[in-house]
């Protein structure tokens, strides 16, 4: 990859799982009762022909791994299980009297945190039969959870392949024990090891792997061996992603300071070194930050143009209606968004008022939609055209205007009605993606906001 290049274009950007992105919300949300129309209007068009999607936001974890960007509890008390199990259906139960007598068919179930393995095999048995109690399960349904593999067990695999999961994500962020140990991150490569092939002897049939990289004290060399170790266990599928050093936002990353962490050369490096051992391995780039066997589901989805991208990631189906249940977790009903509260104690409360559990959210205009569409093609299709007036708005012209410099670079081709992201620009799909968010335009941050491009 051209160095030069990825130093001019490495710049804070979002990540691009919804349009606008949370930080450009409206700053007064929706009424409740607007979302609730939102909400049953995408289940209207959504149940019957593809279903629709959970993501359940389990945030506990026994210790803070200090690197976490994500909304965590941290406790070993686990008499907190059965309370959160029963607010998790409490609002999931709420949902469904949106829904009328007709029962909701689950085409994508996701538990992330925080850490889903955190709850015993048998409470996570209790929370998925109570999500599918009144609900019907898509016959091309994807159920998935995140594992840590130092407190995922047997008995873990066991219990949810019995409740139909069949996908694994596994944090393996690094496996380099300098690396792990100033993160805070308590696991060995034995135990990602057993994991791993104790899954696929189970029937699990999609296992990926989270890589980050850029983490204090990560070298190149640490990298070439984490590489060497993951291509040895060969995941179905690997997230490659960039460390956001964010002290402010997330006061754990203080543990560590700018000095611990690589320089701008040497993260490069780092993400060269990843990248070119994936791709040598055999890896597909399918977009931003994911890699996969040609073997696996997400690769097939790409180059059948069916890769769809959400507030869960990358994804090979694809729903209108995306419900999140938990403290700090985004519903997308495409015309708008809503997020719970993020304190545990706060979600809580709101549900013993019969409430749902909601503290902000957006309603998309027209532009909104019209951009979400182009920006959600780049992100899954390198591409988008534009060859109806409902594809066009004032703040396209503005997007392709901005990526002048871009196709100088050879990154993107401009033809009429049609952009097209170039071989050299996949990298910068993030980048590209920026030229189309106008409202990051009309505000421009004045703190960081989101982690680097590369």
């Amino acid at each position: 990859m051209d160095k030069d290049l990825l130093f001019k274009y490495n710049i804070p950007g979002p990540r691009y799982t919804s349009y606008p992105t949370v930080p450009y919300w409206q700053k007064t949300p929706p009424a409740v009762s607007k979302w609730k129309e939102l909400v049953q209007d995408a289940f209207s068009v959504s149940n019957q022909k593809e279903g629709i999607s959970l993501y359940i936001h389990l945030p506990f974890c026994e210790s803070l791994c200090t690197y976490c960007g994500c909304n965590t509890r941290i406790t070993i008390n686990h008499a907190v299980e059965s309370k959160y199990i029963q607010a998790v259906l409490k609002e999931w139960k709420m949902y469904c009297e949106l829904f009328g007598e007709e029962k909701p068919v689950i085409r994508e179930l996701h538990l992330g945190g925080g850490t889903p393995t955190f709850f015993s095999p048998a409470n996570l048995v209790k929370l998925v039969n109570g999500l599918l109690a009144d609900a019907l399960v898509h016959d091309d349904a994807r159920f998935g959870f995140e594992a840590h593999p130092g407190n995922t067990t047997d008995a873990h695999l066991e219990a949810l392949y019995s409740v139909g999961f069949r996908r694994i994500s596994i944090g393996v962020q690094d496996f380099n024990p300098v690396v792990l140990a100033i993160i805070n991150r308590h696991q060995t490569f034995e135990q990602v090891k057993h994991l791993t092939l104790k899954a696929r002897e189970i029937g699990y049939t999609s296992v990926n792997y989270d890589i980050v990289y850029g983490l204090p004290q990560q070298k190149n060399c640490s990298m070439m061996e984490t590489m060497l170790r993951v291509i040895r266990l060969k995941p179905d599928r690997i997230a490659f992603y960039s460390y956001a050093h964010v002290p402010w936002i997330k006061p754990g990353q203080r543990s560590y300071t700018e000095k611990d962490l690589p320089d701008a050369d040497h993260k490069i490096a780092i993400y060269e070194t990843g990248r070119n051992a994936l791709e040598l391995a055999g890896y597909e780039d399918i977009g931003m930050d994911h890699f996969a066997l040609r073997s696996d589901e997400l690769y097939k989805a790409a180059t059948q143009e069916r890769l769809h991208r959400n507030f869960m990631g990358y994804t090979d189906t694809r729903t209108q209606l995306l419900i999140g249940l938990g403290a700090s977790s985004i519903s997308d009903s495409w015309w708008g968004y809503a997020q719970n509260e993020k304190k545990v104690e706060d979600y809580y409360k709101k549900l013993a008022a019969n409430e749902l559990p909601i503290f902000r959210g957006h309603e998309l205009s027209r532009e909104d939609l019209i951009l979400r569409k182009h920006i959600l093609r780049l992100m899954t299709n390198f591409e988008t055209s534009w060859g109806s007036t409902s594809e066009v708005c004032m703040e396209l012209y503005q997007a392709l205007e901005r990526l002048s410099e871009m196709e100088f670079d050879g990154l993107v081709e401009v033809e009429p009605f049609r952009l097209r992201i170039t071989g050299k620009g996949k990298a910068f799909v993030r980048n590209v993606c920026m030229a189309f968010d106008a409202r990051l335009w009309s505000d421009l941050p004045q703190t960081t906001l989101f982690s680097q491009t590369v």
